[in-house]
């Protein structure tokens, strides 16, 4: 798949949805997915790629913001905590991850 010149704008725009819907839950990612996959314009695989992306890049910052804004227990390096960051690290590239896929495919599926 070349990527097109709305591939990178979809993923930006997609991404920032998601961070101002993410109070919505399971809303919040679809719909940042879905306006990804339309910008994408390449059709469901690119829609989804480009949803599946905008999600990867939101749950990295959510959970960079989530280490920095309190999770991490005051500099203390214990096994639980980190254990416990690492697991909700996964649940998140999880959860925007598989919920942008899942809008930007239905949106690069419609749009094409």
């Amino acid at each position: 798949m070349a990527l097109k010149r709305s591939f990178w704008p979809g993923i930006i725009v997609g991404f920032v949805v998601m961070v101002l819907l993410g109070s919505l839950p399971v809303l919040g990612p679809v719909i940042g997915g879905l306006i990804a996959g339309i910008i994408a314009r390449g059709g469901a695989f690119g829609g989804a790629t480009a949803g599946f992306s905008s999600g990867l890049i939101s749950a990295v910052i959510f959970s960079f913001l989530k280490v920095i804004g309190g999770g991490l227990p005051f500099g203390t390096p214990e096994f639980v905590p980190a254990l416990a960051i690492g697991l909700y690290v996964i649940v998140l590239v999880l959860y925007f991850g598989i919920f942008g896929f899942l809008g930007g495919l239905i949106a690069g599926a419609i749009v094409k």
